[in-house]
Formats: C-alpha cells, structure tokens, sequence
C-alpha cells in the first residue's frame, strides 16, 4: 500500500480534468480501485461506489442527501456519532427520528427495529458492528424490513468492510459507509459510500467534476453526482492496493484468523479477576472489537499503562459513541477497547493477556 502511494505521488494528475498521461493514469487508480469495491462487495456497477475522505462524509451525505422535513428515520442506541450527530441536525430541520435500544451486549433485535417503522420512515440506519462491543447487527432482517416498508436502508459497515464478508447482492443494502483506513488496510483520508441505483441522493457538495463542465448544474450520473471537487487519487491509489491484498486473501480468510484470535482473547480475559468484558461471548457473533474495564481502575489509565508499559496501543474512553456506553451502563467514563486485525498473532495476545493481569492485579 505504501509502494502504491509513493509511485502515485511521483505521477499524480487531476483526473478527469485533462487529456494528458498523468490525469489519465490518475484516473486509471480510482477506476481500479472502484472495480475492486464492486468486486469486493459483489456488485456489477462500480459506478455506485462515490470515494468519500472517510466514513463519516459518507454517511453525513447519505443521511443530508436523503431525508426532508417530515420524513421518519429509525436508527439504534449504538450508533457512532457519524451517525446521531447527522441525525440530529435533521431532526431541527424537521426529521423525526426514533431510536431503538439495543440491548446490554450491544445487538439489536431486527423485530424491535420494525416495529419502530412507521408510514413516513425513510430510512432506517444502523452500524453493521458495534464499534464499542463488536456486537454484529441483523442486518439482513433489518434490510428485508425495510424494504417491505417502503424504506431506504443505511449501513455503517466501518468495523465490518475487509473483515466481515458481506455481498451487496444478497444483503439488498441501499447505502453502504466505510472508511478505506481500517478493516480495507487503505491509507487515512480514503473512505467510500455505496449508493443502490434508484436511491435519490442529493449531492452534500457540488462543484466540478471534469465532466458536463458546460452546465451550472450538478451532473446526474454516477460517480459523478456526488464525487465533487479533486479527489484524493494518491491515497485511493494506496487503497486500490489494499483492496488487491484483501481480494487475493479473501475476507472469509480473514474473518476465520480473527475469529479464531477473539476466542483466545476472549478465553483470556474472562480468566482474569477484575475485568469485565462487554458485549456476546461469542467469537462469531461480534467483530474483532472487545471493550473491557479493570475494575476500580480508570480506562484511561489501563490504556495508558499498556502503552508505557508493555508498548500495546489501546483506545481509551467513549470512543465516538456515548449512546453506546449508556446503553452497556459505562457512560461517562467509557471502556478500554482492544482491536486483533489480520497481522495480529497469537503471540501478541498471549503478551496482551499477560500483561492485563498484572494490571488487574495490581488494583489490590
């Protein structure tokens, strides 16, 4: 990925904005990078996929591009604030939203979610994963629900995309957010949102395109529609990389060594006195995201004896999410979260383990 974005830097033009060799070769990384999207995701048309900075633009336009006062919009208690903050916005401009809780080990239940739909709901979104417990949502009950109402569907699939199989073909998602630097192995600044044909989108931002440069009016074609304004080609390069790594080792390789590294991690730490461990059990039911909490001991001191100690880096407190943490009764301090991703190995949670008990024994 780095080699990627070195060799783009060395040869980056402004693609679609001019017929000489650079723009073209420019434009040639985001069409190859788009390609792998559809094919990571199982869609013919990689037009649908717009490159956002990261997954929080992604889901401001898909939330600002969709609804108008006097819609109706379900979502969770467990969403990130990519997500609540959008949705309150709109609230003020008219939206009424109703959130539905999800439960102590932060999943919701798809029932619950339709029942909440309602005549006026337009669209109803929620995290593919929790980001605080890794909990995995029903989205495939979730997506036929709403489609049965007559509503459009809003995944955040931020802790899930490269490390969660999902097919867009057999989960009808109609819009899908992901950033390009966590589970997609991509460089930060890079994100994506999936846009099913036949959801209206209004553009959040407008301006050129390189395309129909003659018009004052928004092209109505995609990627176009909402890819506005120079984009980051050197860091899609990168990503466009990534995506090739990910499509040769494929995601359900990927899914099999974290699964199998949660369990261990999981195992571990329900062994050790003092550490409370939120969200399932079940290695299969969550993403490689684990929250925890040491009893009488601040998260953010935990994070920061890993780091100084033991050289493991944690992220410590609310974590974007604080309807989350008050959901899972944690609020306002928050939890310790630990991440496994695909380089991680069984030796670094064996040192992990070790480490947090010396910790948690310490509060003694």
């Amino acid at each position: 990925m780095a080699e990627a974005v070195t060799r783009a830097l060395g040869r980056a033009g402004n693609p679609g904005r001019s017929g000489h060799a650079l723009s073209i070769r420019s434009a040639r990384d985001l069409f190859v990078a788009r390609e792998r999207l559809a094919e990571l995701f199982g869609v013919r048309d990689s037009s649908r996929f717009v490159f956002t900075r990261n997954a929080t633009e992604a889901l401001n336009q898909a939330i600002k591009g969709v609804l108008r006062p006097g819609d109706h919009a379900v979502t969770t208690s467990v969403e990130h604030n990519s997500v609540t903050r959008p949705l309150r916005r709109m609230e003020e401009a008219g939206v009424t939203v109703t959130v539905v809780p999800a439960g102590r080990d932060g999943a919701v239940v798809a029932k619950a979610v339709a029942a909440a739909l309602q005549r006026k709901t337009r669209l109803v979104a929620v995290v593919h994963a929790s980001n605080v417990t890794g909990s995995i949502q029903p989205i495939k009950e979730i997506v036929r629900a709403a489609r049965k109402a007559g509503a459009f569907t809003l995944v955040d699939a931020a802790q899930t995309a490269g490390s969660l199989p999902l097919s867009l073909s057999d989960t009808p998602v109609d819009l899908l957010a992901a950033p390009g630097h966590k589970g997609l192995l991509g460089p930060q600044g890079t994100g994506f949102l999936y846009v099913r044909e036949g959801v209206p989108v209004i553009p959040l931002i407008e301006g050129g395109t390189g395309s129909r440069s003659e018009s004052d009016r928004q092209p109505d074609f995609f990627p176009d529609a909402l890819e506005s304004g120079t984009p980051n080609s050197v860091g899609i390069a990168g990503l466009g990389a990534s995506l090739a790594w990910l499509l040769r080792k494929g995601v359900e390789a990927i899914r099999r060594k974290e699964t199998e590294l949660l369990e261990e991690l999981l195992e571990g730490m329900g062994r050790i006195g003092g550490v409370t461990v939120y969200g399932p059990r079940d290695p299969s039911r969550r993403a490689s995201v684990v929250s925890f909490l040491v009893e009488g001991m601040d998260p953010v001191h935990v994070g920061h004896r890993l780091e100084k100690r033991y050289g493991i880096l944690v992220r410590s407190g609310l974590h974007c999410s604080p309807n989350s943490h008050r959901t899972l009764g944690t609020f306002p301090d928050g939890t310790v979260r630990v991440s496994p991703g695909p380089f991680t190995t069984r030796k670094e949670i064996s040192r992990f383990l070790a480490a947090l008990r010396v910790i948690a024994a310490s509060r003694r």
